[in-house]
């Protein structure tokens, strides 16, 4: 049962909402379409921090000129399967899919493409990214940089991003595998959703200013920083840091983008930083044609058993059993199609904020 604060909304409604948001900057019609769509599938799939409720970012830097609504994405560097690609500070949105593109056209003609990318922005949702590679039989690979906000193992200050990474593999008769985790304890925006909701978060997900464990969202985002993937060193921080740095080195030393603490801002409130190393922030897609390591139907069918090998796990006490990865989003999908997209008040005033700002109808 949904809290008596949240209202539901048709997914088609927000989507057509935001085309329109985004061609009102002056985003062309296919790229609004594309940046709409990235945004649509996190509302689907359940991944609410990164959905519509981001859209009030992306309209303050659009209205800000701080985000370039034409880019001209193109390829600076290129050896058969790898290159680089500058995104013209295009929206994250529009860049990335274009760069996933050619990390799969790339797999289709050498068996495998790697694109690293500068000069782009915020791209989404880490997994739309290889389940458009699934439509092509391939496994693909994604992630980014992001804005500092998380501490390195035993720092007190924010010098990395959330730093996600996503990889997904087909089923034939199961739905797919669908890895997508940020290589902090949590993301962003589950600390902003804590704020909204005023609740507080558990322990080992964020310090305060002065490194200390808290529960508080406000700890975290009044100058502290969220922790490293497993947090604490005896719980396994070293990983999730180490995770982070080969994100960060993938996509932004390796693009040229801004690396590590000097990755530019999503949104406006943020820090930003002193001096730059590089060209916007960076993304890292790959794409790996199955059919060059077996057949790829029989590659279905062993995903399909390893899936229902570790869905017939002996469940621990008190637990629903084992959970497939890519299980929860799937079925959120599944029942927000029917059923709506669940806001916010506050996510809902941002909207509303918006069609007053562009005159773009949205009704609740």
């Amino acid at each position: 049962m949904l809290p008596p604060t949240e209202q539901l909304f048709p997914s088609s409604v927000l989507r057509n909402f935001c085309v329109e948001v985004f061609r009102h900057f002056g985003v062309p019609p296919q790229d609004s379409e594309t940046a709409a769509d990235v945004l649509s599938l996190a509302d689907l799939r359940g991944i609410d921090s990164h959905g519509v409720a981001r859209l009030h970012t992306y309209f303050e830097m659009l209205t800000m000129k701080r985000i370039n609504p034409t880019p001209t994405i193109r390829i600076t560097r290129e050896h058969k399967s790898v290159c680089t690609v500058d995104g013209d500070n295009g929206l994250g949105l529009v860049v990335g899919p274009m760069a996933n593109e050619i990390a799969m056209d790339k797999a289709t003609q050498f068996g495998s493409g790697w694109v690293s990318v500068c000069n782009t922005n915020h791209y989404g949702i880490a997994s739309y990214y290889p389940l458009q590679a699934l439509k092509r039989d391939m496994i693909g690979w994604s992630m980014t940089t992001s804005t500092k906000l998380v501490a390195p193992l035993w720092g007190a200050e924010r010098m990395l991003g959330t730093n996600p990474i996503s990889i997904a593999f087909p089923g034939l008769k199961n739905l797919p595998i669908v890895i997508d985790l940020a290589t902090s304890a949590v993301a962003y925006g589950k600390i902003e959703i804590a704020k909204r909701k005023n609740q507080t978060v558990p322990k080992g997900w964020i310090v305060s200013q002065q490194g200390e464990m808290t529960t508080d969202p406000d700890d975290m985002i009044n100058g502290g920083a969220l922790l490293p993937l497993g947090s604490e060193r005896e719980l396994g921080g070293h990983k999730g840091y180490a995770l982070a740095a080969m994100v960060d080195i993938l996509s932004a030393v390796l693009s040229g983008a801004n690396w590590g603490p000097f990755a530019p801002p999503f949104a406006l409130r943020q820090e930003i930083p002193d001096r730059s190393v590089g060209k916007g922030i960076g993304h890292f897609f790959g794409a790996m044609e199955i059919e060059g390591f077996m057949d790829v139907n029989e590659f279905k069918k062993r995903i399909d058993d390893w899936i229902e090998v570790f869905r017939n796990t002996k469940p621990a006490k008190g637990t629903g059993g084992v959970l497939i990865p890519g299980d929860p989003e799937h079925n959120e999908e599944s029942i927000r199609t029917k059923a709506g997209i669940p806001l916010l008040p506050a996510v809902i005033a941002d909207l509303k904020d918006i069609s007053k700002h562009t005159g773009i109808p949205f009704t609740v």
